[in-house]
């Protein structure tokens, strides 16, 4: 599996996302980051496998909850740009490609 390393926003999506599930349910907090978990594992031991969402990022995302996780395949680490809400703006996070 290859590293990986949060943009810090998309880990503040992460945690906010988190928190609001948990606020609803501590067991759907936790299902919502055991679903993520499993997104990010998944990106990380197959990273080229996903298609690419808005090249030259990717998107991938689970079965239950309307979050993907858009990340860059890069040589040494899978960057993980933003945990993005499916209703969310389109595109908002390519500021951070920089």
């Amino acid at each position: 599996m290859k590293p990986f390393l949060f943009h810090p926003e998309a880990r503040l999506e992460l945690t906010e996302a988190g928190r609001y599930y948990a606020g609803k349910s501590p067991e759907l907090g936790r299902r919502f980051y055991a679903e993520m978990d499993e997104v990010v594992s998944e990106v990380r031991a197959r990273p080229a496998l996903r298609r690419m969402f808005h090249p030259p990022a990717r998107r991938h995302s689970g079965a239950v909850f309307p979050y993907a996780v858009i990340y860059l395949d890069q040589p040494g680490e899978v960057w993980i740009v933003a945990i993005m809400h499916f209703k969310r703006r389109p595109g908002y996070w390519r500021e951070r490609l920089g």
